[in-house]
């Protein structure tokens, strides 16, 4: 099962473990960009608000009658505003903190009697967070969703820990740059210029298919091989506070700046 699955990193993920031989249960909130995933790639879409609790306890008895679940990949989650802290809107921090960090925990506890019962027929089932390079340095302006991607985190960390002794793996994947077609517009108000600003002049952001041959290398991986934590940037990002924009080129016969 892939979650955000309308757009993005969780789009891409969808597509890619199709054409890897996986049976991929789409979700996400919108029905009409799930049926054109499902039109296009064989995925089985489920429409699904993450943030309510009816919607997940009605997926994971879908899933349930629908045979075994042998992955959670949940990509689902966003950003809203770059305000400083002492400016940030109350209504947003807790969107982020419930579509990153609760969505995350409703799914664990829904969907781990299913992957325990995947890896009792099939020798291991796995888990996989996307959270982000956000959740490791903080930065100005990004202070709610910092908090929240740090939590997502968290949350899969303690559970790497909770779940030791069981053949379920449990995988964190941290991008940095990921240029979509949405995460900045949406964090920035639909303010078409400033997205576009974000990546400007920056050589080669990561793109979600990117980020998804990562997802879809982990989940292939042998069974006895977990990637605890995987950080992909872009080449131009050395740190989440050092990125460059403009071409890059080796430096011959220069000084370092």
């Amino acid at each position: 099962m892939v979650t955000g699955a309308s757009s993005g990193i969780g789009a891409a993920t969808a597509q890619i473990l199709r054409r890897r031989g996986w049976d991929v249960v789409a979700v996400a909130r919108r029905a009409d960009r799930l049926a054109a995933l499902e039109h296009d790639t064989g995925a089985v879409a489920y429409a699904a608000d993450l943030t309510r609790d009816a919607d997940v306890a009605a997926l994971t008895e879908w899933l349930a009658d629908s045979g075994p679940v042998h992955a959670l990949v949940h990509v689902a989650g966003g950003a809203r505003g770059a305000d400083r802290v002492e400016d940030g809107a109350l209504a947003d921090w807790r969107w982020m903190y419930d579509v990153n960090v609760l969505s995350a925990q409703r799914l664990v506890v829904a969907l781990l009697p299913l992957l325990r019962a995947a890896a009792l027929e099939d020798g291991h089932a796995d888990t996989l967070f996307v959270t982000s390079t956000a959740a490791q340095l903080a930065y100005p302006g990004g202070g709610g969703y910092n908090a929240a991607k740090a939590a997502e985190s968290m949350l899969a960390r303690a559970l790497r820990l909770e779940l030791n002794g069981e053949p379920i793996r449990v995988v964190e994947v941290a991008p940095g740059m990921v240029r979509t077609e949405e995460f900045a517009l949406n964090r920035l108000g639909g303010d078409a210029s400033a997205a576009d600003a974000v990546y400007e002049g920056v050589a080669e952001p990561l793109t979600a298919d990117d980020v998804a041959d990562v997802i879809g290398y982990a989940l292939d991986a042998p069974g006895h091989v977990n990637l605890d934590l995987v950080t992909m940037r872009p080449v131009a990002q050395s740190a989440q506070h050092l990125l460059a924009r403009g071409p890059l080129r080796p430096r011959i016969g220069e000084q370092p700046a």
